[in-house]
């Protein structure tokens, strides 16, 4: 860990080295739910709309939160409406993912480097993989050089490296469903497993719990059928936490916001020493309608109350959390 990563990942913490962080890099998916909510065409939404959205809630959020993601396309004013207090992680990928072909393959932004990435101000370099164990492993070993390559764009830019991926069916199965939710744990397990190796040179996993809550008996969101005990789901989560040998941080992968801080409260009873999270529609998506039917202000007044109300419950959820350094076995002054 170099000086220089450091110093990025300490403007990304709180002041117990904890990152509590805000995500708002959404393009594709928010594009479509503010089209769907106004009920208008994908089309009808423009780059300002787009902008419009995501300066408010970083305005209102960050102020709440140590950094936020954005994104370069439609975030970068939003970034300069941030506060203070709030460092910037910003996403180099391509939103969604090439379905011209299996796999789901990622792509970058051909306007954006690591390099351009820092010279706007980010002190991290965020890319999102769909990525899973048991698919092809001609299709894997195109992830696993890709984020080889991306490894080595930051060493050399001297930029902390956040990785985050998440897991699919590859036959096309229903990822909420019962089934799904069973293979979970391995998809996760496996994954953090494969991106700790330090060829790839990440420097924070950012990943999904290893479990749903749904599904887990004896969860306050359970909804009745059950791949998990209380007890195998907290194993999942020492399992998983076990094979990271890099800072992990939870994501909230479009849940409610009382599903993942119940998911926060089994990671912290089974004592997984997460270092934070990145948080993004868990805390503000019950805004899209309010911002697609009645506008800007309406959604500054929704975030101000129930959006502050959000991420405060998630942030209560981190007080077990560890300090991101201490996964690597140092001191930070």
């Amino acid at each position: 860990m170099t000086p220089g990563k450091l110093a990025h990942l300490k403007n990304l913490s709180d002041s117990r080295g904890v990152i509590a962080a805000a995500a708002m890099d959404q393009r594709g998916s928010l594009q479509k739910s503010i089209a769907k909510a106004k009920g208008v065409a994908e089309s009808d939404i423009t780059d300002e709309m787009m902008q419009e959205f995501k300066i408010a809630v970083s305005r209102v959020l960050t102020p709440h939160a140590s950094a936020i993601l954005l994104d370069p396309e439609f975030g970068l004013p939003a970034a300069q409406a941030r506060s203070a207090n709030a460092g910037l992680l910003l996403a180099y990928e391509k939103s969604g993912y090439d379905n011209t072909q299996p796999g789901r393959l990622p792509d970058l932004l051909p306007h954006v480097s690591v390099k351009r990435i820092k010279d706007w101000g980010g002190d991290a370099v965020k890319i999102l993989i769909y990525y899973t164990p048991f698919d092809d492993a001609q299709v894997n070993d195109i992830k696993h050089a890709f984020i080889e390559r991306i490894g080595a764009e930051c060493e050399a830019c001297d930029i902390p490296f956040f990785l985050e991926f998440v897991g699919y069916d590859p036959a096309g199965g229903d990822e909420k469903g019962l089934e799904f939710a069973k293979r979970k744990p391995e998809i996760v397990i496996r994954s953090m497993e494969e991106y700790s190796k330090p060829h790839y040179k990440v420097d924070v996993l950012k990943v999904e719990v290893p479990i749903n809550a749904n599904f887990t008996e004896g969860s306050s969101v359970y909804k009745g059928q059950k791949a998990y005990s209380w007890d195998e789901a907290l194993d999942h989560f020492r399992r998983a936490a076990a094979v990271a040998t890099r800072p992990f941080i939870y994501l909230s992968a479009g849940v409610s916001n009382d599903q993942f801080t119940e998911s926060l409260r089994m990671a912290a009873e089974a004592g997984t020493g997460f270092s934070g999270v990145l948080c993004g529609r868990a805390t503000w998506k019950e805004g899209i309608p309010v911002y697609a039917q009645h506008g800007v202000k309406a959604l500054e007044d929704w975030l101000a109350e129930e959006g502050v109300r959000n991420i405060n419950a998630v942030n209560n959820a981190l007080k077990p959390a560890k300090p991101w350094y201490a996964k690597l076995g140092i001191t930070v002054d």
